[in-house]
């Protein structure tokens, strides 16, 4: 499989990133363990997770049982986890990263990011895990609590995992140029990873393009667009571009699905694409896209469908899901 190279702040190479991952969004806890079975056993070596999925303890089932079975070693797999809202505090840090390695079994993670550049009061595991949203849940009126807790302070807690050992890479979600830009600016250890929406109606070219010449790897979430968001109702199914007539053309003229379309595209950009799905049959389809390229006239036309569509923009859905509003794009 085709990996993205990752470089330190130091110039130093370490172990890239393979170029498509699973996904656990949206995964259910009663079927990721199996799920992860299987793409470990047809390939996969990129597994990208978080605390606030809640089917990490699930996913660590699965990990452990692969690794047991000799599909691969530890050393082939990049596993990546999140820190949580709620635990932006930089006492909270730390034990937070050690529940996420409890449940996946594991003794290091290869990539910890920090999941929303927001700050929200903390919930202890023990009143509720994953804490989501929601300070108080049994609220007459829940909301979100936001936390006066500065980037830079949760910045230098996830510096201290890395000089312990605990995780081999730290980046960032959700984040536009100019928070990245300012992390850089004071970070001792500098951001590896920036994992954001990007799919062809979101293509966040200038985003793209500034983390490239300052040697940031892009992970793209929702790489298919839509149909993430249909059955949550953040998109309608007349969005999907897997039905859109340029990408049916496309793939009819390079003989493969609308869906690898889409994830060669993202592919060719030079990002890593991390699709969700819960079908073991769609595994093999995710990843069968390194034996084709896209011509240059159809990577412009792909990229033309770019409409800076967002799905996933707290600035909407905190407002309509926990009665919050908080705005980070703007």
């Amino acid at each position: 499989m085709k990996s993205i190279p990752i470089t330190t702040s130091d110039g130093t190479a370490t172990q890239p990133i393979p170029a498509v991952g699973l996904g656990l969004w949206k995964v259910t806890g009663d079927a990721v363990g199996g799920l992860i079975e299987q793409a470990i056993k047809r390939g996969y070596r990129h597994l990208d997770s978080a605390c606030d999925y809640g089917n990490e303890a699930e996913a660590g089932v699965g990990i452990e049982r692969a690794l047991a079975a000799g599909f691969c070693r530890r050393d082939d797999l990049w596993v990546t986890s999140k820190l949580w809202n709620t635990f932006h505090e930089p006492k909270h840090v730390r034990p937070a990263l050690e529940r996420t390695l409890r449940d996946l079994r594991l003794d290091y993670l290869d990539c910890y990011l920090i999941h929303f550049p927001i700050a929200l009061a903390y919930v202890a595991p023990e009143t509720r895990y994953p804490p989501g949203w929601f300070f108080d849940p049994a609220a007459e009126v829940p909301c979100m609590q936001p936390a006066r807790v500065p980037l830079a302070d949760t910045w230098g807690a996830m510096e201290a995992l890395v000089d312990a050992g605990l995780v081999r890479q730290i980046g960032v979600c959700n984040y536009g140029v100019s928070l990245l830009r300012d992390l850089q600016a004071t970070a001792r250890i500098q951001p590896a990873v920036l994992q954001v929406e990007m799919h062809p109606r979101l293509a966040q070219e200038k985003l793209l393009r500034y983390c490239r010449e300052t040697g940031v790897a892009v992970t793209a979430f929702s790489p298919l667009g839509a149909p993430s968001y249909v059955p949550l109702g953040m998109a309608t199914a007349s969005e999907s571009l897997l039905k859109h007539a340029a990408i049916i053309e496309i793939a009819a003229a390079v003989s493969r699905t609308p869906a690898q379309v889409l994830l060669r595209w993202g592919i060719q950009r030079g990002t890593t694409v991390i699709p969700k799905t819960s079908r073991p049959e769609r595994l093999a389809e995710n990843l069968a896209i390194f034996d084709f390229e896209l011509s240059a006239e159809q990577m412009a036309v792909i990229t033309g469908l770019d409409r800076h569509q967002r799905f996933n923009d707290p600035g909407v859905f905190c407002e309509q899901a926990f009665n919050t509003f908080f705005p980070i794009y703007e």
